[in-house]
This record gives C-alpha cells, structure tokens and sequence, in this order.
C-alpha cells in the first residue's frame, strides 16, 4: 500500500490495530488485576509499547524476568522500526526510497532499501510479475483520480502500466537506476512485514524470547506472561469482529486485502493492483500468510492476492514453513 492522499484513509487501521491487541493482550480477558497475578506467580512482567510508523499504529509487547530489560530493549525494537521507515518509507520525503523515486538513481543506497529491493525482484521474477515493487505510478493515478471524484480511463491506466516493470530497475555496485522515466517503485507490500523481522532481531539481541509485535502485520515468538501460547486473531471482513484465530501463534502473519485502501465503495478498486491492467484483482478480498519471517510473509500475500488462489498457492507451496488462506470476494 502506498500513503493515502489527504482525502483517502486507510480504513483498515483500526481493524489492524484491534487484531494486534487481540494477539498480544488475550490474557487480559480476565482482567488487570487476574493478569499481573499471574505475572508475579510465575516471577516475570509484561509491558507493552505503541508509537506510529508507516502511517499506523504500531505495538509491543514484551515479556522477561525483569523490567529493567524492557527499556533497552524498546529502543532498539523502535530504532529497528526508524531505520526500516528512513530506508523504505513512502511516507518520508527525504527516506532512501523517496529519493530513489524522485531522482530515478541513489548512489550508494541503505543496505536495508537494498535487501528490501532485491527480495522484491526476485519475488517478481518467481511471481511471473504479479508482484511487482513498480506499480507505485498506478497509485498516483488512482489516488490523484479519486480526490477528483473521478475514475482512470483506459488511456491513463494504459499510460500508467507503461511506466510499471521491474525489469526496469537495476541494483548494481554504483548503485539503483530506473531504465524508464517516470518510474517509482513501492515497498509498501512487504516492508511492515521486513519491519516485524527487524524488531524480533533486534528484541532476540536484548534477550527478550517472549515478545509479540505488531507493525502493521504480526510476529509472536515465545509465550504469554503465564505460559500459555499467543493467540492472532482475523477479523470478520469488513467488521471488526473476529472471524478465526491462528492459535498458537509463534513466527510471522501478514494480511492483503481489499479493505485497507479503498478508491471506491465496493471496493472494487483498492490500492492492490494488477501490474498488467492497471486494475484492482476481482477474485479476492483477502489473503493471510503465515512464514518463518515477516518479509516472506507480507510479500507473499500481495503476491497470491493478485494471482489469485490456484496459482497463488502454487507460489506459497514453493517456500518452506509458509501457509495461507484465502478469502474470495463476494
């Protein structure tokens, strides 16, 4: 998802952030008071941290021995975030990516804009371009239309997919080039998931086993403050009731759907597009993929949304330790 323009809100926020409390906070069901005893029952604490990031809320939750442990380790799981944000963010004027974008070059670009970039390609190859990290003039298209109370014609969306490839973008020891000009490229498919690994590298430096975070898409490792597993829950379509629960929940989730961003009321347009069309994909509302890291997860479920189920399974199947699920449009 690339940032909304003033007049379009990523209605999924609020969703997004009830299923992380959902995941993270489930003991809490008994209330505060049942939920510390169990805390000094068992000699360990909980905390909890939020902030924004890649313009949503964000949380953690931590767990350990000591609170003496929690501080140190927020900063650097908050650090991780800002360098993910300064790398890759959409959101940031003067981040690696903007400056990519407006110049059609960076020299010597941020390592984590480069591991980011060249995961995005490769998933592109292997997703026969359905994934594809250019499709960000699409988004200036529908988002510009849109806040004219208009919808893209064939000719603009077909001048728009001109300037999409990702053949067109080479990584190279002098650094990114776009081939085409007019290109842009978005990470927005995958980097709140890369963030989520970071934050977990950077809670696992600090010690920290029991922890789970909350990006814009989910990691959980370990256990709740009285042992029991970690719980994500999947809201209702549309709703903010919940529809499932992955339980236990240990490793990564990310979730593609048609409700995040939406440039119409039906949402048969959205901020997924087909990189072919210029289109929204018609098959699905929503794709969740669990994996081993937030990365593979986040990128996966753009990838198979747009493929659709069949095939997009047959890319999933084609990574170890990955599922998903699929929800069809109706």
């Amino acid at each position: 998802m690339s940032p909304p323009s003033p007049r379009l809100r990523p209605v999924a926020e609020r969703r997004r952030v009830l299923l992380g409390g959902f995941g993270a906070l489930a003991a809490l069901a008994a209330g505060p008071a049942a939920f510390r005893a169990l805390a000094e029952e068992r000699g360990r604490r909980a905390a909890t941290r939020a902030g924004l990031a890649f313009g949503t809320t964000v949380s953690l939750t931590l767990v350990a021995d000591g609170s003496d442990r929690f501080e140190p380790a927020f900063r650097d799981a908050f650090s991780a975030i800002r360098a993910v944000e300064a790398a890759g963010s959409l959101f940031q004027p003067e981040s690696a990516l903007s400056r990519l974008n407006r110049d059609g070059t960076l020299a010597t670009p941020d390592p984590l804009l480069l591991d980011m970039l060249r995961f995005a390609l490769t998933l592109a190859e292997r997703s026969g371009g359905a994934f594809d990290p250019t499709v960000q003039p699409l988004w200036t298209l529908w988002s510009e239309a849109t806040a004219k109370g208009e919808r893209p014609g064939p000719s603009a969306r077909a001048e728009a997919v001109a300037r999409v490839g990702w053949r067109h973008v080479r990584v190279e020891e002098t650094g990114i080039h776009f081939d085409r000009p007019g290109m842009g490229v978005t990470l927005n498919g995958l980097i709140q998931g890369f963030a989520a690994d970071q934050v977990m590298a950077a809670l696992k430096a600090h010690g920290i086993a029991d922890a789970f975070v909350d990006t814009g898409e989910f990691g959980a490792s370990g256990a709740h403050v009285d042992g029991s597993p970690w719980r994500l829950g999947l809201a209702a379509h549309g709703d903010d009731a919940m529809s499932d629960v992955i339980a236990p929940f240990t490793g990564f989730a990310a979730t593609s759907g048609d409700d995040a961003t939406t440039f119409s009321p039906d949402r048969r347009d959205h901020h997924i597009f087909d990189p072919a069309t210029g289109l929204s994909p018609t098959a699905l509302s929503r794709v969740t993929v669990t994996a081993p890291s937030g990365l593979l997860a986040d990128g996966l479920s753009t990838a198979a949304f747009v493929m659709g189920a069949q095939a997009g399974q047959a890319l999933i199947q084609l990574y170890s330790g990955c599922s998903a699920r699929f929800t069809a449009k109706v």
